[in-house]
């Protein structure tokens, strides 16, 4: 190359470093990190597909609270129990924003509530959180839709009469049946067309979101949304669901009764009518379809998984199954499960826990962003910087778990096998963030589990082998892998 070639690189390099990162020098007492290449930051270093692995291992050089750029935007990433907990829950309302996710982004454009806003924010939470309570979650009204789902889940089950098959759609269908009846007090048979098109849809952009190229576009939209890819398969499949939600409530309103309200749906268009008197408007049509899509694909995708999960590591540790079974034939014998149970069951608690800690099903946790200018920990964190608190590095936390890469329930026992609860157990995350669904998920996870175990041995198919392996997706999804259901006698 001439010196003229070469010097003309160099001043567009300098050109778009200026561009790009401004020349401002990092106040002194930010946080630590590894020194960032112009306009790809600290990119080639990330695990595309499993970027947890890499922030954990920067953790061991770096400390707890360490920062990365990822293309020019700046990410600090919070690691460990103490660091995460003091964060989330010490500094709440610091802590509390949501950073911008822009495939995410596009298609919610600030309503709902996973990647809501400011005061919209705060309102749809606040409804979300009284709707779902007055709907029944904790209370015995849902635990009687849970007990009855979990009864058609054992009929689907017991139809294969002990022979191999996927359960990934019946488990999906399963959960997902429990929200669909809060939101539009409906349930669906599990090879219902219409309920099928949404666990793919839902399936489907957590599996791309996890994705090398939505990474990418994450980082770099502008220049990223004019390339063809699986990253434009976000929005499409959105649109499908939000299609389906809009005729939904549509017809909702058309026969809606103020005095007869039947589920969220309703709840939400008398709160549209009442709000008409009103200056400030939150209850509007955008807000409902995407918070009915957050809490569909929410309500549906990390509890039947979690699910998935124990099975699989009942079928690994056929020791631990035997286990829960015995503490099942004692305590409920052939009875329906209850949620009163529990507390009678410390060992099958215990499994519960252990199950979604190792499943770790949401490894980076969605991102948070700074609400103001903070100082955490000694490090000065500007306004809307965005925030990763790694649940990972908490629920793998060697400093309160004894075996932190092993699935053990002696995690949450103590030597006389009383169950105990642990500080680093935050697969729901912590603060003003917390999952809005984690009282509903609780009660699913013990009653669909414990009605299961009730009545089946989970084993693999003769000659196989369990996989505790990921898939690459935005959760911590198990490979799909048949299973064998014998029927307890």
């Amino acid at each position: 190359m001439d010196p003229v070639s070469v010097l003309l690189s160099v001043v567009i390099c300098i050109f778009l470093y200026k561009i790009f990162y401004g020349g401002k020098e990092r106040p002194e007492n930010s946080p630590p990190g590894p020194k960032p290449l112009p306009l790809i930051g600290n990119l080639h270093m990330i695990n595309m597909k499993k970027p947890h692995l890499t922030f954990m291992e920067l953790a061991e050089k770096y400390g707890s609270v360490y920062s990365v750029k990822l293309g020019t935007r700046d990410v600090v990433v919070l690691c460990g129990t103490d660091t995460v907990r003091d964060a989330l829950i010490n500094h709440a309302e610091e802590f509390s924003g949501r950073a911008k996710i822009p495939v995410f982004d596009e298609v919610s454009n600030g309503h709902g509530i996973v990647f809501a806003h400011g005061e919209n924010w705060k309102v749809m939470r606040r409804f979300t959180l009284s709707t779902l309570r007055d709907f029944g979650m904790g209370k015995k009204t849902i635990e009687d839709r849970i007990s009855e789902e979990s009864d058609c889940l054992v009929g689907v089950f017991k139809s294969y009469e002990g022979k191999p098959f996927d359960n990934t759609m019946i488990m999906n269908a399963a959960v997902a049946n429990i929200i669909v009846h809060i939101l539009l007090n409906h349930r669906f048979e599990y090879q219902d067309p219409t309920l099928l098109k949404l666990i793919n849809i839902v399936s489907e952009n957590i599996r791309i979101g996890g994705s090398p190229i939505v990474m990418l576009y994450n980082t770099y939209p502008s220049i990223m949304r004019w390339i063809p890819g699986r990253h434009k398969t976000v929005g499409a499949n959105t649109a499908k669901l939000y299609d389906f939600l809009k005729e939904t409530f549509t017809r909702h309103r058309e026969h809606l009764d103020v005095n007869d309200q039947r589920d969220l749906i309703d709840v939400f268009l008398v709160k549209q009518q009442e709000e008409k008197l009103s200056s400030t408007k939150f209850f509007h049509d955008e807000n409902l379809t995407v918070l009915l899509g957050n809490l569909f694909g929410a309500g549906m995708e990390t509890t039947s998984t979690t699910l998935r999960w124990g099975l699989l590591l009942m079928m690994k540790y056929p020791e631990v199954q035997k286990n829960v079974q015995d503490e099942i034939d004692r305590v409920i014998g052939s009875a329906e499960p209850r949620l009163e149970h529990r507390k009678l069951m410390p060992y099958t608690d215990a499994v519960i826990h252990e199950i979604q800690r190792f499943a770790n099903i949401a490894p980076t946790n969605v991102p948070h962003a700074t609400t103001k200018d903070v100082t955490f920990r000694g490090f000065f964190i500007p306004k809307g910087t965005q925030i990763m608190p790694l649940l990972t590095s908490v629920l793998r936390d060697k400093a309160y778990f004894k075996k932190p890469e092993e699935f053990y329930p002696e995690h949450f026992l103590d030597s006389d096998g009383n169950f105990v609860k642990n500080e680093a157990f935050l697969p729901f995350s912590a603060g003003k963030r917390i999952c809005a669904g984690e009282t509903l998920a609780k009660m699913e996870l013990f009653l669909f589990f414990t009605k299961l175990l009730q009545n089946f041995t989970f084993q693999p198919p003769p000659g196989v082998e369990v996989q505790l392996t990921c898939a690459d997706s935005m959760t911590s999804t198990p490979l799909n892998q048949n299973i064998c259901t014998l029927a307890c006698s």
